[in-house]
């Protein structure tokens, strides 16, 4: 009897070792992008779930489609045409896409991504009922469902999608896309920044007015650590007014930029300053037409290289549309892929501008939100072609 007793406290007591083994970061990302954790995680047994079963299967067909259709191809481009990659990359109004930024850099070492939308939280998931993971995982597979297809995402999906449940907010796609592309995830931790762009980290007190966000760091096949920072901010004039976030990415700066399917806001005059930010700080700019107009690219600072077909803003966007990118695109070379809202191949605009070496002419101040003159507009303005075929849906407000 007493042997008997002893046995069962010991069974008790692994399984309690094992229930209170929580899962690390990396294991976790590789269970919410349907991959196998690691063999001594406590999530393992959870992959023998049917719901996680269809969910991986969904995951491996859904990204398998994508990688042969986008992303292999953006990286080749992107190895054909961007000869000296800095080790920074500022992607703006980014929401979590860290799949397109590593695909355009995937030399870069830091990449700072930012947006409005909260970092969020992953919860243990080992803790979560049988309910709340399927929920969980049917969540995540709804909030990617647009830019497994089109290239972007639309935000107020999002918002539906990763509002209501435990898991919430940028970080478990960012836990998705570091993990389908091949990366292993060795720490998550929060930033902060105060209004100087000084960083503060766990315990650390910011100050009023911080800039809080998500420290990831990671490495990719060859072991090499690498950063991904992503801030929760807003980026119009008054926003970045208030806080030290583009003091914070000055320090990182010079960088590439990206910017795709950014709702034409660095057309307005509200959001001047990011907008000078980027023309200062960006040996090379990746965008489509919904980036940087055109006009505030001086010729003495920037050689441009157009590649695919400029067809206008889609129907949500007519007022945006810019003669001077039609007229440039009348030489643009061919890609084969599709980004942005015409995220049809044939119907897709990217623009490479490459900065010219610095010829003394005064910098525009990025800390000031008065608007740069461009040079003066066609006398005759072109209307925009109608888009050809239906466009998806949805509010496209800062998130990609």
């Amino acid at each position: 009897m007493r042997m008997v007793t002893l046995a069962a406290l010991m069974l008790l007591a692994a399984a309690a070792t094992v229930h209170a083994q929580t899962a690390t970061a990396d294991d976790t990302a590789k269970f919410l992008a349907g991959m196998m954790p690691s063999a001594a995680s406590p999530l393992v047994p959870l992959t023998n779930d049917p719901a996680w079963q269809r969910h991986a299967k969904f995951f491996d067909t859904a990204f398998g489609q994508l990688e042969q259709r986008q992303l292999s191809r953006i990286r080749a481009w992107a190895d054909t045409n961007l000869a000296a990659p800095k080790p920074t990359m500022f992607y703006m109004f980014s929401g979590p896409d860290f799949l397109y930024a590593n695909a355009f850099h995937s030399k870069a070492s830091t990449y700072v991504l930012s947006a409005l939308e909260p970092v969020g939280s992953v919860p243990d998931l080992t803790r979560l009922p049988r309910g709340g993971m399927v929920s969980a995982l049917y969540n995540v597979e709804r909030s990617l469902g647009s830019i497994l297809s089109f290239s972007f995402f639309i935000t107020k999906d999002m918002k539906t999608d990763l509002q209501a449940g435990q898991i919430s907010g940028t970080l478990p796609i960012l836990y998705v896309f570091l993990a389908r592309s091949g990366m292993t995830v060795k720490s998550v931790g929060p930033i902060s920044l105060d209004n100087t762009g000084a960083a503060h980290f766990a315990g650390e007190n910011p100050g009023p007015n911080a800039v809080r966000g998500v420290r990831i760091v990671f490495t990719g096949s060859d072991g090499q650590e690498k950063t991904l920072y992503y801030f929760s901010t807003d980026l119009s004039n008054s926003g970045v007014k208030a806080s030290g976030f583009l003091k914070f990415c000055a320090t990182l700066a010079p960088g590439n930029s990206l910017l795709k399917s950014a709702s034409y806001l660095l057309h307005s005059g509200n959001f001047t300053t990011v907008r000078n930010f980027l023309l200062n700080n960006s040996a090379t700019i990746i965008q489509d037409d919904s980036g940087i107009p055109l006009a505030y690219y001086s010729t003495k600072k920037w050689r441009l290289f157009p590649f695919g077909r400029y067809l206008g803003p889609i129907d949500k966007f007519p007022q945006h549309y810019q003669p001077s990118y039609a007229e440039l695109f009348r030489r643009a070379q061919p890609i084969d892929f599709g980004i942005g809202y015409r995220w049809r191949t044939p119907e897709t605009n990217v623009l490479l501008s490459v900065r010219l070496p610095d010829d003394g002419s005064p910098a525009i101040d990025a800390t000031s939100s008065a608007e740069a003159a461009p040079p003066p507009p066609r006398p005759r303005r072109l209307r925009p072609p109608a888009d050809i075929g239906p466009q998806p849906g949805g509010g496209f407000f800062f998130w990609r």
